[in-house]
C-alpha cells in the first residue's frame, strides 16, 4: 500500500535528510550605541555584507534592515548550525570587512576598536501556535486511523 502523497510545508526548507521550518529574528547593535550607518551608502554596504556572509554560511536572509546603530534580521539556516554560529560569524566576519574597508570609521567614531555591542537578541518565530502543535499531536492516533494506517494501541 502506497501513503498519499502530502503537500510541502508552506515556508519549509526540503534537504535530502530532512525537512526545517525554522526562523528566527536577531537584533543587534553597534558598540555604544553609535550612529555608524547614517548614509544610505554605508547601509547598504553592511546590508551587502551580511548577504554575502549569510550566503557563504548558508543562512537565508528573509528580511534585513540596516538602521544607523542596530540590525534586524529575519532568518531561516539548518538545525545542524546553532544560533551562536551562526551570529557570531554574522557579527565577527561583517566587523572585520567594514573596518578593513573604512579604517577612518574604526579610528573616528569606534575608538574601543569593536562595530558590534557583544549582546544580541534572538527569538524563535514560528508559523504554529503551541497551541496548533499540541492539537497536531493530539490528533496523530485519529488520523492514522481515519487514513487506515497502522498506528499504536492505545493505552
Amino acid at each position: 500500500m502506497r501513503w498519499p502523497k502530502r503537500d510541502k510545508i508552506k515556508d519549509a526548507h526540503y534537504e535530502q535528510h530532512y525537512v526545517y521550518n525554522a526562523h528566527y529574528h536577531i537584533i543587534w547593535c553597534t558598540k555604544y550605541r553609535n550612529q555608524i550607518f547614517d548614509t544610505p551608502e554605508l547601509a547598504e554596504e553592511m546590508r551587502n555584507l551580511l548577504l554575502e556572509i549569510a550566503t557563504s554560511y548558508k543562512v537565508e536572509i528573509e528580511k534585513m534592515e540596516v538602521m544607523p546603530e542596530h540590525i534586524h534580521l529575519l532568518v531561516s539556516f539548518p538545525p545542524s548550525k546553532t544560533p551562536s554560529s551562526v551570529i557570531k560569524a554574522l557579527k565577527g566576519r561583517s566587523a572585520r570587512i567594514f573596518f578593513e574597508k573604512h579604517p577612518e570609521i574604526k579610528r573616528s567614531k569606534m575608538w574601543g576598536g569593536h562595530l558590534w555591542s557583544p549582546s544580541y537578541y534572538f527569538g524563535s518565530v514560528g508559523n504554529m501556535s503551541k497551541e496548533t502543535v499540541e492539537k497536531y499531536i493530539n490528533d496523530q492516533i485519529y488520523n492514522a486511523k481515519k487514513d487506515g494506517k497502522p498506528y499504536p494501541k492505545e493505552k
